[in-house]
């Protein structure tokens, strides 16, 4: 909440609740995190076309894909990285108020950062997926070569090699994506989630 005296919040005719009831769903954040590539963006895709396909209505908000203009104006040092996350958990809440599930894909690698997505989102919406892939898989992988550079000393705070990943103490779920497919992946997440197909 602002602390302008001269900014204030309007609500709407609508409820949170009356648009959940419209869209039948109810709105989450599925917050995943991880090193870079343990596949969040790959499973992130993955749930919301499945999810699309059931009748759901989900967006995915992409650690890459922000950066292109909701986060262009930050770099990668702590302090942007945190509000990087901020900003992220503020357009996540939203969403969801507007009755959305979000599906998040963020390394995110500061449990004190990943608290405040929670503070903003809400516990009963926000839902912590730890991608628990090996760093030797995920380095292994290394789909934008961003290990070979830190490596090569190019990139001295990349997370896994100069900077730490804390990971998450009580996740809602861990997914090894070096031991379950993607189809199997998307698939617990689905059960978790407790959904089933709409009829329109």
């Amino acid at each position: 909440m602002s602390t302008n005296e001269n900014i204030r919040w309007h609500t709407g005719r609508l409820s949170i609740d009356e648009r959940a009831t419209r869209m039948r769903q109810k709105p989450a954040t599925l917050w995943l995190t991880g090193l870079s590539g343990s596949g969040k963006s790959t499973l992130a895709f993955a749930l919301e076309y499945a999810l699309h396909e059931l009748g759901y209505s989900a967006v995915v908000l992409d650690g890459d894909n922000v950066r292109h203009g909701l986060c262009k104006d930050l770099g990668f040092s702590h302090e942007d990285r945190t509000e990087n996350i901020r900003r992220v958990a503020e357009v996540a809440n939203l969403m969801n108020d507007a009755g959305l599930i979000v599906i998040t894909s963020f390394i995110s690698p500061f449990r004190e950062d990943r608290e405040q997505a929670r503070k903003i989102i809400g516990e009963e919406r926000f839902r912590e997926i730890h991608l628990s892939t090996e760093l030797s898989v995920c380095e292994e992988r290394d789909p934008k070569g961003l290990y070979k550079k830190a490596r090569a000393g190019k990139l001295p705070d990349f997370t896994g090699i100069g900077s730490p990943y804390e990971e998450p103490l009580k996740p809602f779920e861990r997914i090894d994506t070096d031991r379950l497919s993607l189809e199997e992946s998307v698939a617990r997440l689905m059960k978790l989630l407790q959904l089933q197909p709409i009829e329109r």
